[in-house]
Formats: C-alpha cells, structure tokens, sequence
C-alpha cells in the first residue's frame, strides 16, 4: 500500500494529538499558535492560541463536538471549540482558560462516565483536580469535583514536591455499575509523589480514593514518564503500561479486591526504553498492540504471544523506514 501523507508539520510544531476517530490531527508550535489538518499536508485551521508555548494538545471525547484542550508552557488552560455559523468557514472559539495560580499545569486528560464529563488537571506542586463539565453544551461550565495530591502518606511530611511533568490515562472502560477511575504519576524530585496510583470515585462517599500503587517496592519511587490504560475486551483484568527510567512495565490489575480490600497486580513484563525517556505510551483500540516513542526518534510496537510473553512487533525510525 503506498504511503500518503497527511499532515506537514512546520518546525516550530511542539506537540500533537490524534481525534478519537484518527480523522483530525492538532498540533501545537512553539510561538502559541494551534493548527488542524483534516488529512491534508495544510492545515485546515490555524490560530493564535497562547503567547507562550504549547506544550500538549488533547481532544475531548467527541460526545462534545470537536473541540481540544491545549497545555501552555506558562502553566494555563484553554479549551477551544469548532464553530460554524451559516455558510461560513469553521473557526475555534475559546470556550475557558484555567489559570495555573501559584504552579503549573502539566498536563490534563479527559473521562466520560454515562453522561457526565470529569477532567483531571496535574500542576506542578504534585495536586491533582477534577473538574466536571455541568452543562453538556457549555464548555465554559466547569465545576471544581475535588484536589488530591498524589501521595499515599500526609503531605506535612513529605513537603512539597518540584514536578517536571505528569502523566494521566482515565479508565476506558464504560458501562452501569462502572466507577470513574484514573492514573497519574509525576517526574519530580519526591519520590512519594512519583510514583503511579489509581484513583476511583467512591459513589457513596462522594469523594476520590486511591485504589492502587503500580511498582514493587524498590521501584515506587521513580520517575513517571508516561502512563497508558489499554482498552479492555472481554478480559478479566485490566492492562496498564507504565514508562519509567527503567523502561516499560506492563501491569495487570485483577478487578475483584482481596480480603484486605486491595487489588491485585502483576508486573508481567519490563519492556527496553529507547535509550533515553520514554515520550510517549500509545495502546491499539483492541488493547492488544502498545507503541511507544522516546528519546532515540524511534516509534516501537509491543505484543504479548499466546504464552502472555511480550516481545517487540516492529520499529519505526523517524524516517519512515521498517524492521
């Protein structure tokens, strides 16, 4: 099948992110502007969204239009949204901006649960908020749901942690009877905010807990780089995929608690890195295929064999080229 290109990204490009149909592709530049390619190599839309840099550009569940959340290097927020009026072109109108206060927002992840649409924010201080949407039709109507902070011992004796990025992946699994649930893991100077925890909304409380830590015990602490939750298709656990400066770990959370109320989890497998960070944790729609890509310019495919042993599918380098 011959190649084709479908989207020609400028130099400036910083950061992109695919729509949930892998139709429309985001990317953002350096000098704050935002552009759309509709599977051409020219964007279909272009504007000025920041005067700093974007840093992360994420699609919202497309339940609510087309419309993207970018991440700006000054540490805010903007949601923007598709219009279009009568024959005229479609443009981008700025929906909310979130202001990062005294730190930095790193990054932001979007959950849909039945009808209601939550928003996970991670800062640069190690909090964590969950926002939720209160009108389906206004994206300027945010509604603050909790603050967490990412640790599982009291903050006064840990202090404050000085967090580089953050890594967040909501569960993709929808349904009744279906909690909301999280992960996030930081890259920061605190070993005991680091580290990757599942958080699940407690109905009946009304409030966020954490279920779940992924590493052993002399692993907790490193630096989280990027988290990936596969899809799940009739298996009786969950797969997660954690990078770490020790590579890739492949988890498997059991969905039913003990005895003493935990999950169980089974590291099944430690995948290399790309001789450096690991950018960026990708799962196939059928939760079978992992990719990633690092520091090394080089887009790495996973696979576990009918014996549950992972192994490397393929390797894509930056030129195009296959093994």
């Amino acid at each position: 099948m011959a190649d084709r290109q479908v989207a020609q990204l400028g130099p400036g490009a910083a950061c992109c992110g695919w729509n949930h149909c892998g139709r429309r592709l985001a990317a953002g530049a350096v000098d704050g502007s935002v552009s759309v390619y509709d599977s051409q190599p020219s964007p279909s839309s272009k504007w000025q969204a920041h005067e700093h840099a974007i840093v992360n550009v994420v699609w919202l569940p497309p339940d609510y239009g087309d419309a993207i959340a970018c991440v700006c290097a000054d540490g805010t927020l903007s949601l923007w949204e598709e219009v279009a009026e009568d024959d005229q072109l479609p443009t981008w109108r700025k929906c909310k901006v979130f202001e990062g206060g005294n730190s930095h927002i790193l990054n932001v992840q979007f959950g849909l649960l039945l009808s209601s649409l939550k928003m996970v924010t991670a800062y640069s201080d190690g909090q964590v908020k969950v926002y939720e949407l209160l009108d389906s039709l206004e994206l300027d109507k945010w509604q603050l749901q909790a603050e967490l902070q990412n640790i599982t011992d009291p903050v006064s004796r840990n202090g404050k942690p000085a967090c580089i990025s953050a890594s967040i992946a909501w569960s993709p699994r929808r349904g009744e009877g279906q909690q909301a649930s999280f992960a996030v893991g930081f890259n920061s100077d605190s070993p005991y905010f680091n580290s990757c925890k599942i958080w699940e909304f407690e109905e009946a409380h009304q409030r966020w807990l954490p279920l779940i830590e992924l590493g052993s015990t002399e692993d907790k602490g490193d630096r989280v780089h990027a988290v990936a939750w596969a899809p799940n298709i009739g298996r009786p656990y969950e797969i997660m995929a954690v990078a770490t400066c020790k590579g890739i770990a492949v988890w498997h959370v059991g969905f039913n608690p003990a005895s003493d109320g935990r999950l169980s989890t089974e590291n099944v497998a430690v995948l290399p890195d790309h001789n450096g960070e690991v950018w960026q944790l990708e799962w196939d729609m059928g939760g079978m295929t992992l990719a990633s890509t690092g520091g090394d310019g080089m887009v790495k495919l996973w696979q576990a064999n009918l014996n549950g042993v992972w192994h490397g599918q393929a390797v894509l380098d930056c030129n195009g080229s296959h093994d």
